[in-house]
């Protein structure tokens, strides 16, 4: 029942050989990859207007200046994560170039800082698409944190399809939002050449002077807008072949188009004098002063939530592949490498999914309160890829590699300039929170490789000499919850490797052994029953230190065998209605440290029980 119920949900398995055939297209891709990038000018543009409206109208009069200074920034990281495209086309992205060029430690920082802006978009795309929706039909208000989850269970399916059906669902409300956008963005245009400039319609008066730190602070909130110009570097090996010359052209079309909206957006609230109230973002203003509140209004909010709402999907694209990198290099489980049924990083997908959701849950749903943790771990992830190109061209050379190095060291200074406005401004917001974890990613990163490298040692062949002597014959001890017909295959077995065989009974109650022990007589009257008496009405301590005691008296090099019967109901959930017994005694013996000596054999006889 539950594999038909994934199958529904997922899709049925796909063989490894698909594979290949499951790699994007660069219309697909640019759906895939680009959703956060260039969506991100809803909470951009929006932390942009909160940020300056407290200075009233003479604060709303920089959106334009501080937009053109952001454009500058992403002009400057789009050329260098094109560069890094085109130097590590395998994918990774900030993480690779790190570790490869500047250690492993600042390639750890760089992956930490990667997943958690991961898990940030996920968490504010979902919940500034609710914002956009809910500015449209303010009835759904106080329902936004509730739509956020829903949305987030569809893109985590969505993704568990795999990579291409996952490009072509996202494929309609990216080019939906394009073509109503930017249709929106000429005719402002028009309408701002000929009626003119306006100053802000009924703005609010101004709270606070207009200061250095503000200007900084609201720079720093803008800068949320380069958030996802990295996913492409990342997912490289995701496109079809020629995969370099694929990803870098998608690169270049998302950062033109990311400029055209942006800016456009941003100078449009600013010329066109836009207010917002406050319960409607300034896009939904913006939308609502051009278009008025008609049909085309509410498409354009729908388009903007719909993109919102999928820009998820960029970290549900980037986390998984990253996280599989990592676990590759040992510093995260294994089972983030192994791909799932429909050839995707199911376990990555899934991980990023329950962090959001807790995201979303622990801050209401409210995008002004996640923005204080965004950007931090982009903008670190930024510096640190730059610097890495940096000393890369200094060590490869090649063609042009002094223009490249130049660009690299600029985009370099420019973000790490950046990341320190955005720390500095917004710490005490919960930036703190990021700056925080991150290098307490590194140090469970560095634990993950340690306990890795443990194993390793402890399971290698290496100084080992090769075992001549034979396995001696086994000493068996059953143990038993009665007399019934789920234990006669599991004697039978015993009786089959050995005939030294000691069956154990544990008694919770006084004189309850008594039955067993005659029904034991009549069946097995040659096999000794041991009763185990458990004044305290545990099984599975009195059933450890018989067997202790049993290994002490027997310290002979002998195995202890232990035979494991266990009954399985014909229902998976029947097996909720009993104790679980035989899967307890197994976990306590599997994690019981033994002394040098002393060796202990579990095999497990199950008895299906039938329908």
């Amino acid at each position: 029942m539950l594999n038909k119920l994934k199958d529904i949900l997922i899709g049925p398995p796909l063989p490894t050989h698909q594979l290949g055939e499951k790699k994007l297209n660069k219309i697909r891709a640019l759906a895939a990859f680009s959703p956060d990038a260039l969506s991100s000018i809803a909470y951009a543009n929006q932390e942009i207007y909160l940020g300056l409206v407290v200075a009233g109208s003479v604060g709303l009069g920089l959106a334009w200046p501080i937009g053109l200074a952001i454009v500058g920034v992403l002009t400057l990281v789009a050329i260098s994560y094109n560069q890094t495209i085109h130097a590590y086309p395998s994918g990774g992205g900030s993480y690779i170039v790190a570790r490869s060029n500047l250690g492993t430690v600042p390639g750890l920082i760089a992956a930490g800082a990667l997943l958690i802006d991961y898990v940030l978009t996920a968490a504010v795309s979902l919940t500034a698409g609710m914002d956009a929706l809910a500015s449209a039909f303010p009835v759904l208000w106080p329902y936004r944190m509730t739509l956020a989850l829903f949305v987030l269970v569809l893109i985590t399916l969505a993704n568990l399809r795999g990579l291409k059906e996952t490009g072509t669902l996202m494929s309609i409300p990216v080019y939906l939002f394009l073509i109503t956008y930017l249709p929106m963005l000429v005719y402002g245009l028009i309408r701002l050449v000929i009626d003119g400039p306006s100053a802000p319609m009924n703005a609010p008066p101004a709270t606070e002077g207009l200061t250095t730190f503000l200007i900084l602070h609201t720079f720093a909130t803008g800068c949320t807008a380069l958030t996802g110009i990295e996913a492409i570097s990342n997912g490289v090996p995701a496109f079809k072949s020629p995969e370099s010359k694929n990803a870098g052209q998608t690169l270049i079309v998302m950062a033109v188009l990311m400029t055209i909206l942006f800016a456009g957006s941003i100078g449009l609230t600013q010329f066109l004098g836009i207010v917002s109230s406050p319960h409607e973002t300034i896009l939904s203003a913006l939308a609502r002063h051009l278009l008025g509140s008609g049909p085309i209004y509410f498409l354009i909010q729908t388009s903007t939530m719909l993109i919102l709402a999928v820009a998820a999907n960029t970290s549900f694209a980037d986390f998984p592949r990253v996280a599989a990198i990592l676990a590759k290099d040992s510093f995260l489980p294994r089972q983030f490498t192994g791909l799932g049924d429909r050839l995707v990083f199911a376990n990555g997908i899934l991980m990023l999914a329950a962090a959001t959701s807790i995201l979303i849950i622990g801050f209401q749903g409210d995008m002004h309160s996640l923005i204080p943790l965004f950007a931090v771990g982009a903008f670190l992830a930024f510096t640190l890829s730059q610097s890495g190109l940096v000393m890369h061209w200094w060590r490869e050379r090649g063609p042009n590699w002094r223009l490249k190095m130049a660009a690299n060291s600029v985009g370099a200074l420019a973000t790490g300039v950046t990341l320190l406005v955005v720390g500095f401004t917004k710490f005490m917001e919960g930036a703190w929170i990021t700056i925080l974890l991150i290098p307490a990613l590194v140090v469970l990163f560095s634990r993950i490789r340690a306990h890795y490298r443990e194993v390793g040692r402890g399971l290698t062949l290496h100084g080992l000499p090769p075992s001549l002597k034979p396995a001696p014959t086994p000493r068996v001890v059953i143990p038993i919850s009665g007399v019934h017909r789920g234990i006669v295959e599991a004697v039978d077995f015993a009786l089959a490797i050995t005939r030294d065989v000691t069956a154990v009974y544990v008694e919770l109650e006084p004189g309850e052994a008594e039955a067993v022990q005659k029904n034991w007589k009549l069946w097995w009257p040659d096999i000794p029953l041991v009763v185990v008496p458990s004044p305290y009405r545990s099984i599975i301590q009195p059933l450890i230190d018989f067997l202790d005691e049993t290994d002490a008296k027997h310290n002979d090099g002998q195995l202890a065998t232990v035979i494991l019967p266990e009954f399985i109901p014909a229902k998976w959930w029947q097996s909720l209605l009993h104790n679980q017994t035989a899967w307890l005694l197994k976990a306590a013996m599997l994690y019981r440290r033994r002394e040098r000596g002393f060796q202990r054999v579990i095999i497990d006889i199950p008895y299906h029980l039938r329908k």
